[in-house]
């Protein structure tokens, strides 16, 4: 049973931490505070930080508050207290497996997978313009939905 999921992506400022308030608020939605949401990056140059003020600013216009958020690297210990780590692409997967001690109790997969997108990767903002950002919310919102259907069902 998936009672802790974590979110990540390299630094811990813009997708994960959108993932981690938009699949939070969405959980509450549906009955599901029983859940542990967190997130964290495979990289750590932004440690302590809040997230990105163009995430935080698209969020807000949705209704998702990520103000109380700060950045965080994986740390060795998430393998074990985390249920689910999803990956926001392909590399922080790839990253998170080699990362993950033998006796790892948590399964590491894309977040895409529970989304209806031919991509598999949420795209990294950063370096992009305001579409980018909404394009981040539209996947996480999606994908937050069929995660949420996915674990009523199970």
């Amino acid at each position: 049973m998936i009672r802790s999921i974590l979110f990540v992506c390299l630094g811990n400022i813009c997708r994960s931490p959108t993932a981690e308030a938009v699949f939070s608020q969405k959980a509450i939605g549906q009955g599901r505070s029983d859940l542990r949401i967190d997130s964290a990056g495979t990289g750590a140059w932004h440690v302590g930080n809040p997230p990105d003020q163009r995430a935080t600013h698209h969020a807000k216009l949705r209704g998702y508050d990520l103000s109380p958020l700060r950045a965080r690297a994986v740390d060795p210990t998430d393998f074990e207290h985390f249920d689910l780590i999803l990956a926001m692409d392909q590399q922080n997967f790839v990253d998170l497996v080699r990362a993950a001690p033998k006796n790892s109790k948590a399964k590491i997969e894309l977040f895409l997978n529970y989304e209806q997108s031919t991509t598999t990767d949420v795209p990294d903002p950063y370096y992009g313009g305001d579409q980018g950002f909404e394009n981040v919310l539209d996947l996480i919102e999606a994908a937050s939905d069929g995660l949420l259907k996915t674990l009523k069902e199970s």
